[in-house]
């Protein structure tokens, strides 16, 4: 899929939200991705899923055994992902502010993961997720996601597939321009 492709897919679903937004990085921005949104529609996460698996080199593909993504926002892109290469899926949660897998959820020890993540902003997330599937005895051979607002700066460790790159601007809380800071924040991400 193109990049344009993805975002009519986004816009279609109403999931590209305009207003102000205080990111589960800390940062804001006038922009908004609702991947929960783009994902309800479970043909369109397929869809999405299926291109964004087309996005992993084959060498890196045949090695997994697993595929791991963080609560809340990477589940349901998580689980269409298993479904696209054929492997488990599971999810790490932070009851205690530090990802785990819980629910009976667990890795062959060495197991060859795939992070799943729905939008990667700083890749603060990621890399605790990352570093979380290492303590629980698996390897992440790489990470992918829907959708890089990075623009393409962020190094999570591992190589890193995203669907799409998006340039949209975010700021320090202290950094707001007078247009978005008049404006009431609304914080849609699932990080407290």
């Amino acid at each position: 899929m193109t990049q344009d492709e993805v975002l009519n897919e986004f816009r279609a679903s109403g999931a590209l939200l305009e207003g102000h937004f205080k990111l589960s990085s800390g940062r804001h921005s006038g922009h908004y991705l609702q991947c929960a949104r783009v994902l309800m529609n479970p043909h369109r996460a397929a869809k999405l899923a299926a291109a964004l698996a087309e996005k992993i080199p084959a060498d890196i593909r045949d090695s997994l055994d697993a595929v791991v993504s963080p609560a809340m926002g990477g589940i349901i892109i998580g689980q269409e992902m298993g479904r696209a290469l054929g492997l488990d899926a599971m999810f790490l949660e932070r009851p205690d502010g530090v990802f785990h897998l819980r629910r009976g959820f667990a890795l062959e020890p060495g197991a060859k993961v795939l992070m799943v993540e729905d939008v990667v902003t700083t890749g603060l997330s990621s890399r605790e997720a990352i570093a979380a599937v290492g303590n629980e005895g698996g390897e992440v051979l790489a990470e992918v996601s829907l959708v890089d607002r990075s623009n393409g700066t962020v190094d999570l460790g591992v190589p890193f597939f995203p669907l799409i790159d998006i340039d949209f601007l975010t700021y320090a809380e202290d950094e707001l321009p007078p247009e978005l800071a008049a404006i009431p924040v609304t914080k849609p991400g699932s990080r407290k």
